[in-house]
């Protein structure tokens, strides 16, 4: 289980998410909706210690993080991103390593495994996201969702306790996307812990066990995705729900 308590976090004064609390339950997907400026992407950023949350506690596998009191230190930081995995809208691959490489770099650089260990590795996880064809490809020469599912087996190479992923199907056309999915859905039959962030309610309804609708910083309303998406209780959650369904 991972819990985000009271997690507060401002930009130049102006509160981008507002006390907000979550449980991630292990081996389930818990997907983060809402409009744009909602904190989707904060909350998983805060999550991972990408940005410093200014107050609440992380609980996460065993480590406890109070923020706001005491500066955090580089062992903290560290400690939590071993645990964690970030997969972003944007790839962010190296564009001058081939797909193993990409996968491999982490693991010799900051784990500083053996290349052979590492390659054995990059090689089973480019496998399992479908791509152990194109170990030797640049990052230029594949598909947006080629590219993106490379970014999942980078995330996933050090077996992290939990998968953060920020809209990771958002910069993909409908087809590319759907690969993306296919990934993911694979990854959760297995028991993957994912959090993710997403416009998309229909990879949210296909692939979570639990909603979270975030607006203005704040968890406005949260539940299995069959009761949320049909029976929403929220003015707000409904409007949103409507808009995006095209109702």
């Amino acid at each position: 289980m991972i819990r985000l308590s009271e997690i507060e976090k401002s930009f130049s004064g102006n509160p981008v998410l507002k006390k907000v609390s979550l449980d991630v339950a292990s081996g389930k997907v818990t997907a983060l909706i809402g409009p744009s400026g909602s904190g989707k992407s904060t909350l998983l950023r805060c999550v991972n210690l990408l940005e410093i949350p200014d107050a609440g506690r992380l609980d996460l596998d065993g480590l406890s993080l109070t923020f706001g009191k005491a500066r955090l230190g580089r062992n903290d930081v560290l400690a939590v991103r071993r645990q964690t995995g970030m997969v972003f809208q944007s790839f962010q691959l190296f564009p001058h390593r081939t797909a193993l490489g990409n996968v491999m770099e982490g693991l010799i650089v900051v784990l500083k495994w053996p290349a052979e260990r590492a390659r054995a590795r990059a090689l089973e996880l480019l496998e399992k996201v479908g791509l152990a064809d194109k170990a030797d490809a640049y990052p230029a020469t594949l598909s947006g969702g080629q590219q993106q599912r490379v970014a999942i087996a980078r995330a996933l190479a050090a077996s992290p306790k939990l998968l953060l992923c920020d809209e990771p199907t958002s910069a993909l056309d409908p087809e590319l996307a759907a690969e993306v999915v296919d990934a993911l859905g694979a990854l959760a039959r297995e028991g993957t812990t994912m959090l993710i962030a997403t416009h998309d309610l229909r990879l949210a309804n296909r692939m979570a066990h639990h909603v979270a609708f975030l607006q203005d910083g704040v968890v406005v309303e949260e539940g299995n995705p069959d009761r949320l998406f049909r029976q929403p209780t929220d003015p707000r959650t409904i409007r949103f729900v409507r808009t995006l369904a095209g109702t």
